[in-house]
């Protein structure tokens, strides 16, 4: 009942946002660049054989990193298109600057300096992008070449090859292409952001696991049944509703402000409160301890040989594969403790109690009870460990749990869904209602989810 309200509400925030003029215009905008982003997914790379690609990716097993990959992408990878590349580059240089913010003066410095500052690291993230997107391209085509992407297809340089004719202009003109396609999927990202609803980067790659898991799902159906497409659904329903509760957990931390007298007019003397969430790091730990992990199986596409595998291939195949849920688990028991030491790590650099104490007391707040300073900051730095832990372990259990549930029961090679990809589903969907509900309540005053 708690599920249908939620859904029927959040219907609710779309029929109306559509009778507001202003909210209409950013979300046919949005709608449009949405169309646009799956038409480019769709595109063929120039170079490739599309009849080689399609019987190939057909027969592509589930093991491997390259299907995690292509669900991120929104089924472009293995169909080798102009957005093959994808978002991941994006991403991926987001948290490299924003971590290396707290490492390096001059980042920090730009930090402090309000929007100007910020337009300058954002263009440090765009160059980061580009090579990234240089380097994921080139690691991507030398996957296709030699067969290593289609894993189980026996696709390869001598049957049905992806590439027919690898020369250097053919490989520099798909790698150009592909990387010009990231640098497009930023511009898109940008102009969502700037003038469509939610967080444009966040809304593409919603978009992009929307168009793969319905087409899983009914190839479930087709070849196994009800039964098995039925437990799919339940699986991805039990663990969205997990995200869902943890997600809008927090603890309130409350403020108050004494009153100042200037003149004739009293100012402070309001309540308000900090909020702490119980995930306050987000789905960014478990997209840097997914990227470390591929690389394994990126070095095994770019250097190993796939008729006689060298010892270091087949240990990572054997124990760095996310499909194969077989002891010794040595990549599940890895994707576990990054997840933890990158939770506390992240929000180690993003929370900073020294600094938010310093604001409380210079605007002439206090947390009842406890003196400002020193003790507040310490106050704030326990709640956010007490709340850290039991969040990095419910990240890594998220995460997780969808792999070793659908390897139980029988579907982990033909269901490629992580926890990644529920919490990436369900932080933006969440987000984008709530920036909905916000823009709404500026033209009417009247809140909405109830």
């Amino acid at each position: 009942m708690t599920s249908y309200r939620s859904t029927a509400s959040a219907l609710s925030v779309f029929v109306r946002a559509f009778r507001t003029p202003d909210l209409r215009k950013k979300l046919l905008f949005t709608g449009a660049m949405i169309v646009l982003f799956r038409f480019g997914a769709n595109l063929p790379a120039p170079g490739i054989s599309e009849r080689n690609v399609s019987y190939c990716s057909r027969l592509t097993s589930s093991t491997g990193v390259f299907p995690i990959l292509n669900l991120l992408s929104g089924n472009s990878l293995l169909h080798l298109t102009v957005f093959a590349v994808g978002i991941l580059p994006y991403i991926t240089a987001s948290i490299i600057v924003q971590m290396l913010t707290q490492v390096i003066p001059r980042l920090e410095t730009l930090r402090k300096d309000g929007q100007a500052g910020q337009a300058k690291i954002t263009q440090y993230t765009r160059y980061v992008t580009v090579g990234l997107g240089l380097v994921y391209a080139v690691v991507y085509l030398q996957a296709a070449r030699t067969g290593a992407a289609f894993s189980g297809s026996g696709c390869g340089p001598a049957f049905h090859p992806l590439i027919p004719d690898p020369n250097p202009v053919t490989i520099g003109t798909m790698v150009i292409t592909m990387v010009s396609g990231t640098t497009v999927i930023m511009w898109m990202g940008e102009l969502i952001t700037d003038r469509g609803v939610g967080n444009g980067m966040s809304v593409l790659m919603f978009t992009s696991i929307m168009a793969v898991i319905p087409g899983e799902i009914a190839q479930i159906y087709t070849a196994k049944g009800y039964f098995y497409a039925a437990a799919a659904v339940g699986v991805i329903i039990a663990v969205t509703t997990l995200i869902v509760f943890i997600e809008q957990g927090q603890r309130r931390i409350p403020v108050q402000y004494a009153k100042r007298i200037t003149g004739r007019r009293v100012y402070g003397g309001a309540s308000t409160f900090i909020p702490v969430k119980v995930n306050q790091a987000g789905v960014v730990p478990v997209i840097f301890a997914s990227s470390l992990l591929e690389m394994p199986q990126l070095a095994v596409s770019m250097f190993g040989h796939q008729q006689h595998p060298q010892g270091w291939v087949s240990w990572i195949d054997r124990n760095l594969d996310p499909a194969l849920v077989v002891p010794p688990y040595v990549y599940f028991l890895a994707f576990f403790g990054l997840i933890l030491g990158f939770t506390f790590f992240y929000v180690s650099i993003t929370f900073n109690p020294d600094e938010l104490s310093d604001n409380i007391r210079k605007y002439g707040g206090f947390v009842p009870g406890i003196r400002p300073g020193t003790p507040t900051s310490a106050h704030l730095r326990y709640v956010l460990s007490r709340l850290t832990a039991p969040g990095s372990v419910y990240l890594a259990l998220v995460a997780l749990f969808p792999l070793v549930v659908l390897a139980k029961i029988g579907l982990g090679q033909d269901l490629q869904l992580s926890g990644v990809s529920l919490l990436i589903m369900v932080g933006v969907g969440l987000d984008t209602v709530k920036q909905i509900q916000s823009q709404l309540e500026q033209h009417s005053y009247q809140g909405f989810l109830r």
